[in-house]
């Protein structure tokens, strides 16, 4: 069959016109594999397996990722922690709930419905859900395609962000949170982005600014506030801020500055839980502030064909 496919995930059905992430052709997908319809690519010899029961659409010849990657298991060699495990509970209380994402979740969801009875939406990197992002996956209404480098019960996909394996203007919305941090070109990704939603698609990201590395050599990009905002020049801003402050900041550095030291991970974590009340101070920054020490921020926007102008960005600080 051609690469118009069927799939279901929590009782919601899609059908998704799926191309080749290496030359953009059409795929032909069977039970167990695709392929490159494209004589000339070498995607149509080499096609693309799967990883339980999921394609992995990834140009392997232009990505940090290898096929040997794939062979074992869910696939590649980043897996989140998942919320079950002790890691995953400290850092939740740690760093506490993240009521930012969980507003500007409703906010989407509200806006994509204005565009669409059944909006389409593309989730880069939801093989775990993100915090505050739980009304996108509990919503009946919302047509959900999640995406990551591994394979999840939250997955539809295994896929390279750079290159993703989509027609163009196939969303009505993309949720990208904690993830442009760990791609090593986030204007391609972003690019990427603006080419698969529709004409007024909605984006939602989330990205670290003042946090240390993790996913160690997975990890390559911080942003500031403007640096996040000019990322997504072409988009129209609905929304931009701070996810977490000084505080939590605060407390990542108080963490690796004891691991630095010798105290290792698990000593490192318990000594900062004395410190933890630290995060509450966050409230009572003004959001400038906040924004110039933020442990990571946010942008909310709509797609659009009139980019920022770089001198714009001057006076976008001051706004």
């Amino acid at each position: 069959m051609d690469g118009l496919i069927n799939i279901s995930h929590d009782n919601r059905t899609k059908n998704l016109l799926l191309i080749c992430p290496r030359c953009r052709a059409g795929l032909s997908v069977g039970t167990d594999r695709a392929s490159c319809t494209n004589s000339r690519c070498i995607c149509a010899d080499q096609g693309f397996p799967t990883v339980n029961g999921q394609l992995v659409l990834i140009d392997f010849s232009d990505s940090i990722f290898r096929p040997s990657d794939y062979r074992h298991g869910s696939g590649s060699p980043i897996k989140r922690q998942s919320g079950s495990s002790l890691r995953s509970r400290f850092l939740r209380f740690a760093d506490g709930a993240n009521p930012v994402a969980a507003a500007n979740c409703k906010t989407f969801i509200a806006l994509a419905k204005t565009e669409s009875s059944m909006p389409r939406v593309l989730v880069i990197g939801g093989g775990s859900i993100g915090k505050g992002a739980e009304a996108l996956y509990r919503d009946p209404d919302i047509e959900l395609v999640g995406t990551d480098v591994y394979a999840s019960d939250n997955t539809s996909f295994l896929c390279d962000a750079h290159k993703l394996p989509f027609e163009s203007g196939s969303f009505d919305g993309v949720w990208i949170q904690a993830v442009l941090e760990h791609v090593l070109d986030p204007h391609i990704v972003v690019a990427e982005i603006h080419r698969v939603l529709r004409t007024n698609g909605l984006v939602y990201a989330e990205t670290p600014f003042m946090q240390q590395v993790h996913e160690r050599a997975y990890d390559f990009t911080r942003f500031t506030l403007s640096g996040h905002r000019w990322l997504f020049k072409r988009f129209e801003q609905i929304s931009a801020g701070s996810v977490t402050g000084p505080g939590v900041a605060f407390l990542w550095s108080m963490r690796y500055l004891l691991r630095a030291l010798g105290a290792g991970k698990k000593i490192s974590r318990l000594m900062a839980l004395c410190f933890v009340w630290v995060r509450t101070l966050d409230r009572f920054c003004t959001p400038r502030s906040a924004a110039d020490a933020a442990g990571g921020v946010f942008f909310l926007g709509r797609r659009s064909d009139v980019a920022l102008s770089p001198k714009s960005m001057v006076d976008y600080y001051g706004s």
